[in-house]
């Protein structure tokens, strides 16, 4: 048996601003520091270097506690596509690789978001227990995106975001 085992998480949703907006909210330290992994007000690093072969940081503290989340730069088409590696070290060694792709479309912009989530095994698993745990992680993961990118939404719409904590 593998000791892992991989699920794909699939998200759409709209904005109502051009695509280059959205696109840059992910790129952009100023704005990544008030959504992607955290929020102003808890951020305590946003580091990103938007090339191929570059990396992203954010460090966000939460209830006495630092969450480090990172990753690579696998590939950017400007305004239309992001391909990166997500890992937060202090619970996994995984990396994850998120896809996110732009589309112009009437009412402004299309996002495309897609994760291969790494789910790891422990050694006495059953098929039921690697069931359960992919089907935590997808949830999990979902859950928290939904949240991120409800941020997201209000900053590429309104400039700001009114939602202050996860």
């Amino acid at each position: 048996m593998n000791d892992y085992s991989t699920i794909t998480l699939h998200m759409i949703r709209h904005f109502n601003v051009d695509p280059a907006h959205v696109f840059q909210a992910w790129l952009t330290p100023e704005m990544m520091r008030k959504w992607f992994f955290t929020l102003e007000h808890t951020n305590k690093v946003t580091t990103n270097t938007p090339q191929v072969g570059g990396g992203w940081e954010v460090v966000d503290h939460r209830e006495g506690t630092d969450y480090r989340a990172i990753g690579e730069y696998l590939e950017i088409t400007s305004s239309t596509k992001l391909v990166f590696t997500f890992k937060m070290p202090q619970f996994s060694d995984t990396e994850d690789t998120i896809t996110v792709e732009f589309k112009e479309v009437p009412q402004g912009c299309e996002m495309n978001f897609s994760q291969c989530i790494i789910v790891p095994h422990e050694e006495s698993w059953t098929e039921a227990d690697i069931e359960k745990a992919s089907k935590e992680y997808h949830d999990g993961s979902e859950h928290g995106w939904n949240l991120m990118f409800m941020g997201l939404k209000e900053l590429v719409e309104t400039g700001q975001i009114s939602y202050k904590g996860y």
